[in-house]
């Protein structure tokens, strides 16, 4: 299972920009679909994690300026994200929770994506 993210890049703060991340690969379910990031010098993070329902949790800093949604026909999650500062500049990854059957029994797994450059300039 590989995971691709797409859709950083260099914007001015208070831009927006709205990573995708597509999961390939012979799977039955994708449960958990999240963002990290990790800044120079400091510890990856979780952004937002979105359910397999919708329902999503944000990192206290990002909430009311990003949104993570997904398409599960597609297996892939978004992450729409608005007001951007120079403190959001990182590398953001993403992740997905996954199971297929092998010979009916179940495989689970998680997988991260190669990560993307954002860089907010001030």
């Amino acid at each position: 299972v590989q995971l691709q993210a797409s859709g950083g890049g260099l914007v001015q703060a208070g831009g927006s920009l709205r990573l995708s991340c597509a999961t390939s690969g012979s799977i039955s379910r994708v449960n958990d679909m999240g963002w990290y990031r990790q800044a120079p010098g400091k510890q990856r993070e979780l952004v937002a994690n979105t359910k397999s329902d919708g329902s999503t949790v944000y990192e206290d800093s990002v909430k009311g300026r990003f949104t993570a949604s997904r398409d599960n026909a597609k297996n892939t999650v978004y992450l729409q994200m608005n007001s951007l500062t120079p403190e959001d500049t990182a590398v953001y990854y993403c992740n997905a929770d996954w199971i297929y059957y092998r010979d009916g029994v179940p495989v689970v797994g998680r997988s991260w994506g190669q990560g993307t450059q954002v860089t907010v300039s001030s």
